[in-house]
């Protein structure tokens, strides 16, 4: 009975992870393989299972929050498909770097040190640009069909801006009213691939805030876009860990079963919560991971095994907090709306 019962709690424990991470997923984008490796290694699984267990779950919940993203129209499917070639080539040079540095011996203190500057570096910067209000808020989803360019024109950032002014044929037009080089888009994807080639996650924390700072794309396509994406790259890192037995059911089932609801909610939300909302979330996020790694990095120095549940502690911690203010500004914002139950605003 009590091995029973530690299996039935072992699944509602996954059950309930799955489901934070898929509101988080679907709304961010992230493959959340940062938040489910880290939590499986410290549990006590094997780096095997963890990492393949992991991409597994983030195949699996890409794919479901895809397709809430396609129905909301927040999809760029010839988007996605040019960032894969540019980020497949990234990800092979990142690979072979990574192989250089492990010949030197420096291979995971120098990986370690990026990972925590540009985690925090990337969160910092996002949740500055959206807390001084750059872009003018959020997009008006009612009248985003009618409106759509005049509304990204207002909202797309200087740095696109400058990208988008070099007009290197050919031009390939995407959607949100983005006109942009194709050179520059497979520049942005080849610079994001080799990042995540170089760290060895999936890379939708340095995607989803590139898509829209530096190629100009709405938020809620962005994520769309780099949730397609990870199908794909999810996909083929789960199938090569599966064939050496790296992939554990008994862990991925359960947590698919908790985020199928999650992802939807998640992606969901994306339509109703303001576009600074999702901004600031984004950026607290990164933040909170930048802590986390660190943390569990001193933790490695000094040979103290409690940084590291410290650690899990923070990741889990800023998850739960970030995704229950995702829900709570999706519940407020649509009783907010006419003919919702709500009165509506005079």
């Amino acid at each position: 009975m009590a091995v029973l019962g530690t299996s039935l709690g072992l699944l509602a424990l996954f059950v309930a992870f799955g489901l934070l991470i898929g509101v988080l997923f679907g709304f961010f984008g992230m493959g959340g393989s940062f938040l489910v490796t880290p939590a499986l290694l410290v549990m006590g699984y094997p780096s095997r299972v963890a990492v393949g267990s992991g991409l597994a779950f983030v195949f699996g919940t890409s794919v479901i929050a895809t397709l809430k993203h396609r129905d909301l129209g927040q999809v760029d499917y010839k988007l996605g498909v040019l960032m894969i070639v540019g980020t497949t080539a990234g990800i092979e040079v990142g690979k072979e770097i990574v192989l250089h540095l492990e010949e030197l011996g420096l291979a995971g203190s120098i990986i370690s040190v990026t990972y925590i500057f540009l985690l925090g570096g990337i969160g910092a910067f996002v949740t500055y640009e959206a807390m001084k209000g750059d872009g003018g808020g959020g997009v008006d989803h009612d009248a985003a069909e009618n409106a759509e360019a005049d509304a990204y024109d207002e909202d797309i950032p200087d740095i696109a801006k400058t990208i988008q002014s070099y007009r290197v044929p050919p031009m390939i037009n995407l959607r949100g009213g983005v006109t942009v080089s194709l050179w520059m888009i497979l520049g942005v994807a080849f610079a994001t691939g080799l990042l995540s080639g170089f760290m060895g996650v999936g890379g939708g924390f340095i995607r989803m805030p590139a898509l829209f700072y530096l190629i100009g794309v709405p938020v809620p396509i962005a994520v769309g876009t780099d949730l397609f994406e990870i199908v794909f790259s999810g996909g083929i890192g789960s199938f090569t860990y599966a064939l050496d037995g790296g992939v554990d059911l008994a862990i991925v089932a359960p947590l698919l079963a908790g985020s199928a609801l999650g992802a939807r909610v998640g992606s969901a939300a994306t339509s109703v919560v303001d576009e600074s909302e999702i901004k600031v979330y984004f950026g607290l996020m990164l933040l909170g991971g930048a802590l986390a790694v660190a943390v569990r990095e001193v933790g490695n120095v000094t040979g103290i095994e409690v940084f590291d549940v410290v650690s899990l502690l923070l990741i889990l911690g800023s998850a739960l907090l970030v995704s229950s203010a995702v829900v709570y500004s999706s519940v407020s914002a649509i009783r907010e709306r006419p003919g919702t139950g709500s009165p509506a605003p005079k």
